[in-house]
């Protein structure tokens, strides 16, 4: 795999965008997630945004952060937030969502940010169990989503 720091609205980060807000409708019945993102969140050094491309130079991963600091939607000073972990079906299971978010949590860290945070939802049983084998744990809820039931917060110290 080769993963290339790209911007966020990127033609194949857009592509990969699209089929993410896909599966989230299939998954939730609803119009995907509605979390207000702007290509300028990550850029470097506030943000970082990744592809992973295959041997064929296909988009097949994505994922992202973006800098928080204390809001009102519950951030604190130093986060790190994860955004739009993503990898296309047929190339699930071969460890490509854990090397993204490595590679993204080594560069939130070098960035100063002390701690990783996600918002993911209950019916991702894989994202929830990638975040927990990973070291994430549950924190209290924040973000756009942080008043819904199936909303589900974890984080890690940086």
């Amino acid at each position: 795999m080769n993963i290339r720091r790209v911007r966020f609205d990127h033609p194949d980060a857009v592509k990969l965008n699209d089929e993410v807000q896909a599966e989230y409708q299939l998954r939730y019945g609803d119009g995907g997630d509605a979390t207000i993102l702007d290509a300028t969140d990550f850029e470097p050094p506030l943000g970082l945004y990744l592809i992973a491309y295959d041997a064929d130079d296909r988009p097949v991963a994505t994922g992202g952060w973006r800098s928080q600091d204390r809001n009102e939607e519950g951030n604190e000073d130093g986060d790190a937030e994860l955004k739009r972990m993503f990898v296309v079906a047929e190339m699930r299971g071969r460890g490509l969502a854990r090397r993204m978010l490595t590679a993204l949590e080594e560069d939130a860290r070098s960035a100063g940010r002390v701690r990783m945070v996600l918002e993911t939802g209950a019916k991702q049983p894989e994202a929830i169990a990638l975040y927990a084998s990973s070291g994430y744990e549950p924190c209290v809820k924040f973000g756009y989503y942080r008043h819904y039931e199936d909303s589900r917060c974890y984080a890690k110290q940086l």
